[in-house]
């Protein structure tokens, strides 16, 4: 289980699109990170500026979680670490800094915090904490020969299935509930639209969430949900 949609031909999908998003206020979180953590702002163009500051952040919190002679991570690194992974425009990027905060602060911290984001933030950080979500996911090895998870493998996913279910239902309802595009862009990719998935009296949600991005007049909502309910061989 993960929040990963089901796996498909990569190549059926269109890319999420992009977002517009506020350059400068994004480079001064970076730069405030930088300083929090005690890294060293890189010398770089912009255009690669942004993704070595991510990356000497993420080397930072990473040598300090492993760090035998430290107390751990201090505890005020989290929130502005989250919220860099939130305002990051790129789905793909935002991994330079959950991966290295759920090192960190464990998954289950993290993945409450993005979840919190997606239920009472605004759509801008709702849509980042959906981008974000994916990379928090267990990693499951199995067992050799066969499709069970490994015993690691299956209590990783124990400690946290109730925030699966909780990602579910709220991803859903604020689908639902906000009409923002770039919102409903960033959820709909890792939206389970299974009415089993959900409690019988969620299934209409279901089934409005479908409707809602069938009818869109956005055609990356419109191939996508096609994809999601195309039944699967």
């Amino acid at each position: 289980m993960s929040f990963m949609a089901p796996t498909d031909d990569a190549q059926t999908f269109q890319p999420l699109p992009g977002r517009a998003f506020d350059r400068s206020a994004y480079h001064a979180l970076l730069r405030d990170l930088l300083d929090i953590v005690g890294a060293e702002p890189p010398a770089a163009e912009e255009r690669v500026w942004h993704h070595r500051a991510r990356r000497a952040v993420g080397d930072a919190v990473t040598r300090r979680a492993n760090s035998a002679g430290s107390d751990g991570v201090p505890d005020e690194w989290f929130e502005p670490l989250l919220r860099a992974a939130v305002f990051e425009p790129d789905p793909s990027f935002s991994s330079q800094l959950v991966r290295p905060a759920v090192a960190a602060f464990g998954r289950r911290r993290v993945q409450l915090a993005l979840i919190a984001y997606l239920e009472t933030g605004t759509s801008v950080d709702a849509a980042g904490a959906a981008r974000a979500m994916y990379w928090t996911a267990v990693g499951v090895s199995y067992v050799p020969g066969s499709r069970n998870p490994t015993p690691e493998s299956a209590a990783e996913l124990e400690a946290v299935r109730d925030l699966y279910e909780r990602y579910r239902h709220s991803a859903l309802r604020r689908f639902l509930t906000d009409d923002d595009l770039d919102l409903r862009r960033c959820i709909l990719p890792r939206l389970t639209l299974d009415p089993a998935m959900y409690p019988t009296e969620m299934h209409d949600q279901v089934a409005q969430a479908v409707h809602i991005a069938r009818t869109s007049s956005d055609d990356y909502l419109r191939h996508r949900v096609e994809i999601q309910i195309a039944p699967r061989a």
